[in-house]
């Protein structure tokens, strides 16, 4: 695993227990899906690389443009179909909606996540979970290591 995942990885554990906070994104008092992945950007490299704007709970059903995922591919890395702890996940919740959940792959068959009504946790990346994974990405290698 490189060390950039695995920093990710280790931050990520440090944000399990937060509360489930809709457009939260600060370590143990609460976050969404989108803020510990916002959370976990600003450990690495300080700063988010652009504003998020206000976003209600059915943004994804009003809108029906895939806006999570053109977010991810300004900034993140595409990475392969490979399963890699570390890896940034993107999840459909059904069959035809936008892609609107993102967690973290943390094993195999695991993966951290902010889920309402349970807060972040780690969560068995069942058969289920899998076929809603639309895309994988990596956090961008640092501008001084790029």
């Amino acid at each position: 695993m490189s060390a950039l995942r695995q920093q990710a990885l280790q931050e990520a554990r440090d944000w399990l227990g937060t509360p489930y906070r809709h457009q939260g994104m600060v370590k143990g008092a609460g976050c969404d899906c989108l803020g510990l992945i916002r959370g976990l950007w600003c450990a690495l490299y300080g700063a988010e690389p652009e504003p998020v704007p206000a976003y209600s709970r059915d943004w994804a059903e009003r809108c029906a443009e895939e806006r999570l995922w053109q977010a991810a591919l300004r900034h993140l890395e595409p990475a392969s179909d490979q399963p890699q702890p570390g890896q940034i996940l993107l999840f459909r919740m059904r069959q035809g909606a936008v892609a609107k959940h993102l967690g973290l792959q943390s094993a195999e068959a695991k993966f951290i996540h902010a889920y309402s009504g349970h807060g972040v946790v780690e969560s068995a990346l069942t058969p289920s979970w899998q076929r809603r994974i639309v895309a994988r990405f990596d956090f961008p290698a640092p501008k001084s290591q790029a």
